[in-house]
């Protein structure tokens, strides 16, 4: 959904032969059908947990068996935990870091390697956010593992680039998506402003998906997406002061420990 529908979409489109993969692989079925039918591409639908080590070593097997090594992988899945560090548990931090920072670990790991082995380069695009370098007193567990997504990407660039193999983190800001929907929230119930506000910021995920094509066409880096996302960047470079001094403001109203 989201972010992952509107690249999968947006590759096919292009001409791109694409392998849609989700914990729900109805979901996944449905945007493969939804290629085929809308723009006449060819799409595959798989099952995976990115979290789960075992399953993306078998899927990848089961990708380069079916459909051989990949051009572009594009390592999309993260969920949001928002509250206060305080109310945040070890389970919290658990599926966040699980999810968001070893589901790209494995993806990067094993797509990687068998793209250094065939030897025909590649490209590897991580999703990160806005949140890998604008701080915010409701976000701990998820801007940690954003910052560590934008940071392995760096590194990962580096160690690739003699193999012809670009590595792009996208950092949007604000997107019109249903993470805030389907996110955890901890102490204070922020669900429905989190929802309006989404909606409200009427950020399509298309153009997060055009921003995305635009990385791997040009292997550009770093990309912040949206106004919000561009400025915060930013400011991260110009005025670190100044972020963390915005964060000390996001989410002022008291939040009180309530786990239900």
């Amino acid at each position: 959904s989201g972010i992952g529908l509107a690249t999968s979409r947006a590759f096919a489109a292009h001409g791109a032969e694409v392998v849609c993969a989700d914990i729900d692989l109805d979901a996944a079925r449905r945007v493969a059908e939804m290629i085929g039918k809308d723009l006449g591409g060819t799409a595959h639908a798989a099952r995976v947990d990115v979290a789960d080590m075992e399953q993306m070593e078998g899927f990848s097997r089961n990708i380069f068996t079916q459909y051989g090594v990949p051009d572009i992988v594009v390592n999309n899945a993260g969920i949001a935990v928002i509250g206060s560090f305080l109310d945040h548990t070890v389970d919290d931090w658990r599926r966040t870091v699980d999810i968001n920072l070893w589901g790209v670990v494995h993806g990067c790991r094993l797509f990687a390697a068998a793209m250094v082995e065939r030897g025909q380069g590649g490209h590897i695009v991580n999703v990160a956010s806005l949140a890998a370098f604008a701080p915010s007193r409701l976000l701990p567990a998820y801007s940690a593992s954003k910052a560590a997504v934008k940071m392995l990407s760096d590194c990962l660039r580096a160690e690739l680039a003699g193999h012809d193999i670009g590595v792009s983190a996208i950092c949007p800001g604000f997107v019109s998506t249903a993470i805030a929907h389907n996110a955890t929230y901890t102490g204070a119930d922020l669900h429905d402003d989190a929802v309006r506000g989404l909606a409200r910021r009427g950020y399509p995920a298309e153009r997060v998906a055009a921003h995305v094509l635009r990385a791997v066409h040009r292997n550009q880096a770093v990309v912040p997406v949206n106004l919000e996302g561009k400025i915060g960047y930013a400011l991260s470079r110009i005025s670190p002061r100044v972020m963390r001094g915005l964060a000390r403001l996001t989410g002022t109203t008291s939040v009180s420990r309530n786990r239900g």
